[in-house]
């Protein structure tokens, strides 16, 4: 999983917390022998270099600072403004949107930077469109048990029986909801999101009625896709995008909010005073560490890797019969439906966790289990190419979550 270089940085950081706590210390060589040993197909994970975690753990931790680069509520913050500066520019490249584009670096993670987003554009109430959990959404997308769906009116619109979004249901629930901010993406959803067809969509629906409608897309998962060049981009037709680092990213786990210039102080202001207090320093070098990364050659050529070794993998259990959501998929993930095999979602990653495959049961279209238990299981390839997986280690261990399920559906029989 990690360089030689790698691996030395790892047993120094271990050897110091032993100096302190043998206790943590142990843990965390547990944890590090966990993902060693295990095969990780959770699509929102991904294994990050040792330059990330080295700046993650950093100095920059002992800093608070409170407000915007210059205009600070402590003392002491002229280098981690620099730091910040640093991030926000380079992120601003990786995309290509300096000249258009506002970046706020500080929220601790992409549910942050959803509320950020949500802060600056709604007040409670406010009626909002989406997709929703059960459909491939995320929880920040209105689901009633989280803050998102208390606090404002979230509707949603529908996928069809295969799986895929219907814009034509967009357009209707528009018209008859009257939102005030409609948001695409998702992190259950295998195929492309045609961001411009949802601006056109909008634009006809603001002709017509002369109200106002915000376009916020969230590619937490979809991000790296997106800086690669193999996913159509939000950015240019959305008034905010919002992201996670470290999917495909690759990055130090956290969010940002991009908006259009013109919005950067309503985001700046939502992020704080309005959501979060002291921004994370540490955070934001290991982020902005990772935009570095980002930019280099290797890394479309990684992204490349990740969605071809998913298609692989997804016309491998095809083949063997499976029914999957939508047919195949686009990016970096895809669902596997386990209606007809009579196994719960919940019993497959528990069965496979036992087997040393590491993935999470998802919610399917038309779901009749709970949310707890599900009837899916959602794979992603983007962790195990970063360690060097092939195609063919793909089709491998399809075959070994193949032999699992099959040996449930053979003790429920």
């Amino acid at each position: 999983m990690y360089s030689k270089t790698d691996l030395n940085y790892l047993s120094s950081v271990t050897e110091t917390v032993a100096a302190s706590s043998p206790e943590v210390a142990a843990i965390i060589n547990k944890e590090l022998e966990r993902q060693r040993d295990n095969v990780c197909l959770i699509a929102s994970e991904n294994f990050t270099s040792a330059a990330v975690m080295a700046a993650t753990g950093s100095c920059l931790t002992n800093k608070y600072s409170e407000g915007m680069v210059g205009k600070r509520y402590y003392s002491g913050c002229s280098v981690v403004d620099e730091m910040e500066l640093f991030c926000r520019e380079k992120w601003l490249e990786v995309f290509g949107v300096s000249e258009t584009y506002h970046v706020n670096v500080q929220p601790h993670s992409g549910s942050q930077a959803n509320f950020t987003a949500y802060t600056a554009f709604l007040t409670k109430g406010d009626t909002v469109l989406s997709m929703s959990l059960a459909n491939g959404g995320h929880l920040t997308h209105g689901s009633p048990v989280n803050n998102s769906g208390k606090l404002y009116n979230f509707v949603h619109y529908e996928v069809d029986e295969e799986g895929f979004i219907q814009y034509d249901d967009i357009a209707a629930k528009l018209r008859e909801h009257n939102p005030k901010l409609v948001v695409a993406g998702a992190s259950s959803y295998s195929r492309i999101i045609d961001f411009a067809r949802i601006r056109s969509i909008i634009d006809e629906y603001t002709a017509e009625t002369g109200n106002t409608v915000f376009f916020m897309a969230d590619i937490a998962h979809i991000a790296g896709l997106v800086v690669a060049g193999v996913h159509p981009t939000p950015f240019g037709v959305c008034d905010v995008v919002t992201l996670t680092t470290h999917k495909t990213l690759r990055g130090a786990r956290g969010g940002l909010t991009f908006a259009k210039k013109e919005y950067a102080k309503k985001i700046d202001s939502a992020a704080f005073p309005g959501t979060q207090g002291g921004p994370l320093q540490h955070v934001i070098a290991g982020k902005a560490v990772s935009a570095v990364e980002c930019l280099k050659p290797e890394y479309k050529t990684y992204i490349e890797n990740v969605v071809a070794n998913c298609k692989v993998m997804c016309d491998e259990f095809i083949k063997m019969g499976y029914k999957v959501v939508t047919g195949g998929t686009d990016n970096h993930l895809f669902l596997v439906d386990l209606t007809p095999n009579n196994v719960s979602g919940l019993a497959v990653q528990n069965e496979l966790e036992r087997r040393g495959i590491i993935l999470n049961r998802n919610c399917v279209p038309g779901e009749k289990r709970s949310a707890y238990e599900t009837s899916g299981i959602r794979i992603g390839t983007a962790p195990e190419t970063t360690r060097g997986f092939t195609a063919e280690d793909f089709v491998k261990v399809a075959h070994r979550i193949d032999e699992a399920i099959k040996d449930l559906m053979a003790q429920n029989n």
